[in-house]
């Protein structure tokens, strides 16, 4: 395929911020954007937003684009071309939305969908991790529990049947919880504290329980400081080993804050022997980067990680980041953020690195189209088994 045309410009994403789209070859990607962000994250732009679309604009692509792995000459290019050292430092939204366009344009001149450019005999549909009630830095509302996400995990035969599970339960919560408004990605929100939104989620049968803790976002001072306390290191890491075992959670993202590596190991290895085995999820520990990825292996942190696309912005590393997963018996969970774009590409990504869970949502047409898309591609493997 030759790169006949490259533009970029920006669009407004689901929290009414800009954000960056670009198109080759007429087919366009766009990168989300989120608020609760891990001080370890690529910086979204290199610069500026302005600065990217420009920089992108100018870019010359001189060679063919055959496969998945010439991303690796684009990056190389793009490095020699803006006197970069990597080329994340190109900035993770502009590097991501960028090479998602191509890798459209490559499927599209191939007759091929866009995970079969990555993977042509993926098989697997993820597992739809939703967001169902919101707290902590996606909430608006004053009052709000201090975790940031509680999630449904459905327990059904397919991906169909599971979108069907999230939604419905996901309906019965707005009167269970008597709430009228949703958070920034389409979560109800609430005032009811931490445990009592466990306690309601504990009444379904077909899902497991999932929690996005995100401590850093409420950790100062050397403590987690909740609305009726203060714990130190010692007792949140007894709080959260307790509330696995009270609640039967399956899923614990951020337990513990951000630097924190054998923090998040004293959970792990709290819950390793278990009968079923609880995912201790990686997120702002871990930021979607190898090195740290690497060193959560080394101190058994995690059994899981969260991987978002533009946490990192290239997706040739994050081609590598689920390679050192899979090798390592870490869970895999690709993510969307909290203002989303809709464009559905992630749920291609989800199939085509072959993720265990994909995090998406459950309500708002932003989040809608993602779970669509995975119904679609399921569709389209079984009819050409």
């Amino acid at each position: 395929m030759n790169i006949k045309e490259i533009r970029a410009r920006k669009i407004k994403d689901s929290r009414d911020d800009y954000t960056i789209e670009v198109s080759v070859n007429g087919q366009k990607a766009s990168s989300p954007s989120g608020k609760s962000t891990g001080k370890y994250e690529t910086s979204c732009y290199h610069n500026s937003i302005k600065w990217n679309i420009k920089a992108i604009n100018s870019l010359k692509i001189p060679f063919k684009i055959f496969t998945f792995n010439d991303l690796k000459k684009v990056e190389f290019l793009i490095e020699k071309k803006f006197n970069l050292k990597d080329p994340k430092q190109f900035g993770a939204n502009a590097l991501f939305a960028l090479e998602s366009a191509i890798l459209k344009a490559l499927a599209k001149s191939q007759n091929k969908e866009l995970w079969q450019i990555i993977n042509l005999n993926a098989k697997k549909i993820p597992v739809p991790v939703g967001n169902a009630i919101g707290g902590g830095l996606h909430s608006h509302n004053k009052e709000h529990p201090e975790f940031q996400e509680f999630l449904l995990i459905p327990k059904g035969k397919d991906i169909k049947e599971n979108v069907k599970i999230m939604n419905e339960i996901y309906r019965k919560l707005k009167s269970i919880i008597k709430s009228n408004s949703k958070n920034d990605e389409g979560a109800w929100q609430t005032s009811i504290p931490n445990e009592e939104v466990l306690e309601i989620l504990s009444k379904f049968y077909n899902i497991n329980i999932g929690l996005d803790v995100a401590s850093s976002s409420f950790y100062k001072n050397a403590g987690y400081q909740y609305k009726n306390k203060l714990l130190n290191r010692k007792a949140q890491i007894h709080y959260m080993n307790s509330l696995i075992k009270r609640y039967n959670i399956f899923y614990l993202e951020d337990p513990i804050q951000e630097e924190d590596f054998n923090g998040f190991s004293r959970i792990a290895s709290k819950n390793r022997s278990s009968r079923t085995s609880v995912l201790v999820v990686g997120d702002d520990l871990t930021a979607t980067h190898i090195s740290r990825l690497k060193k959560a292996m080394k101190n058994k942190s995690i059994n899981a990680m969260i991987i978002k696309p533009n946490q990192n912005g290239s997706l040739i590393e994050l081609q590598e980041i689920f390679n050192i997963c899979k090798s390592n018996n870490i869970k895999t969970i690709i993510s969307h953020r909290s203002a989303e774009t809709l464009d559905n590409a992630l749920a291609d990504y989800a199939v085509g690195f072959q993720a265990d869970f994909i995090k998406c949502g459950i309500a708002t047409k932003w989040r809608e189209v993602k779970l669509k898309r995975l119904i679609e591609i399921n569709n389209y493997i079984k009819a050409y088994k």
